[in-house]
């Protein structure tokens, strides 16, 4: 009884370390005071400021396409390789798979200044496409982490029991794969498009200039001071992301 008090306290206090700076930020979001640190008040006046404010509107319509068309993107080529890790066997399928978590485990950074490079490389103009290119190549690992840990806890006879009914490998992919694996989908969609509206370090190196997204505009308002419109702008934003997370935990739950 007592270890387990323990681990509650315990974990308590990690949790705490996380989210009250979080927390911070959403109470001073509400503070009626623009340079101060002491509470003067609540207001809704930095809400409403953020939501007339037309630079910062463009950005987040840029960050919702952005993500969106990433999202999609990036799950349907995860949920074919994942597949195909999954039920066929090739060579260099173990290294393949090996791979996936290496791009997980790799420092934005570094993969931030590899896209660089490989755009310079072939020309590609810094721009909305490049933005989508690495968006999804990024997003890419953690769908197919996720489609595939879904695939384990199939059982595999259905696979042949269907082909001893006379069903090929297209018609196992539509009428049984897709229906059963509906909710690592809509998962797998939601993280990516998560990952896509949060990434900066990554964004940072592959945006140009004339397409400008919520998380670099975060960034650059950031730079120039602490403003209240920022702990409005981040309250929002962690509003929205903490919701498709959960949405992604809920549709991944099995069903009992």
């Amino acid at each position: 009884m007592k270890l387990k008090s323990f681990v509650t306290l315990y974990l308590g206090i990690i949790y705490l370390f996380f989210y009250i700076p979080i927390i911070v930020l959403i109470v001073y979001s509400f503070n009626n005071a623009r340079y101060s640190l002491l509470w003067h008040g609540f207001t809704w006046q930095w809400y409403n400021e953020l939501f007339t404010d037309t630079d910062l509107w463009i950005a987040t319509y840029h960050s919702l396409v952005l993500g969106m068309t990433a999202a999609t993107m990036s799950t349907a080529i995860g949920v074919l390789a994942s597949v195909s890790i999954y039920r066929y066997r090739f060579v260099g399928r173990n290294f393949l798979n090996a791979l996936v978590f290496i791009l997980i485990l790799s420092p934005e950074i570094v993969t931030g200044a590899s896209l660089i490079v490989l755009f310079t490389l072939f020309n590609l103009p810094l721009g909305f496409t490049s933005l989508l290119l690495s968006h999804i190549s990024f997003c890419i690992p953690f769908v197919i982490v996720t489609i595939y840990s879904r695939l384990a806890g199939f059982d595999k006879n259905i696979f042949e029991a269907a082909k001893d009914l006379g069903a090929n490998d297209s018609l196992i992919f539509t009428r049984i794969l897709l229906p059963l694996l509906w909710p690592a989908v809509i998962a797998s969609w939601l993280l990516s498009f998560t990952l896509s509206l949060d990434d900066v370090i990554i964004s940072y190196f592959v945006a140009g200039p004339e397409f400008e997204i919520l998380p670099l505009k975060i960034y650059s308002m950031v730079r120039s001071g602490i403003k209240p419109e920022i702990n409005a702008l981040c309250t929002v934003l962690f509003v929205v992301t903490f919701s498709l997370v959960g949405l992604s935990q809920f549709a991944l739950r099995k069903k009992t």
